[in-house]
């Protein structure tokens, strides 16, 4: 895997131009006492949607990479809804909105289309360990309070 892999991924792109266009064309409109709150909060989710996919790009197995892009997902849906407060506060204008809401649902399909995709390919199905899962057997957790507790509801009874 390599950024220039990456950078062919025309997911990761648009989605990486969507949350630098946050960045240069949202940001800068918010209010000054927004910095650590709506501002901050635009930051991260805009950027966790081509971190995510780049995470997700570079695991082995393909069912990492679609939890990953399910991130990425959940993230442009956060972006969008601090999109929405940022409209109904009135920080940015209608239009600026309606051109992010037009463009996070045309990340959505193809991201959507990006996790049938792999689904399908299944690439890293058939690799040593694939199939692996790790569980542990779980264990009734007594504590020994709880232990005392029933041992003298025994003897009473």
């Amino acid at each position: 895997m390599s950024v220039d892999g990456l950078k062919r991924l025309k997911v990761w792109v648009r989605a990486k131009d969507f949350g630098l266009a946050i960045y240069q064309q949202v940001l800068p409109l918010l209010p000054a006492e927004e910095k650590w709150n709506l501002a901050a909060q635009l930051r991260r989710s805009s950027l966790s949607i081509p971190a995510n996919i780049a995470e997700g790009y570079g695991r082995f197995y393909y069912q990492d990479n679609v939890r990953f892009c399910y991130l990425a997902r959940g993230s442009l849906e956060e972006t969008l809804s601090h999109l929405v407060f940022a409209l109904e506060a009135k920080f940015i204008p209608e239009m600026l909105y309606k051109h992010f809401e037009t463009e996070g649902e045309e990340i959505d399909k193809m991201l959507n289309g990006y996790i049938s995709y792999l689904k399908k390919s299944k690439q890293g199905a058939n690799e040593p360990g694939a199939n692996y899962a790790v569980r542990e057997e779980s264990e009734t957790y007594i504590t020994e309070s709880l232990r005392n507790f029933n041992e003298d509801q025994e003897t009473t009874l």
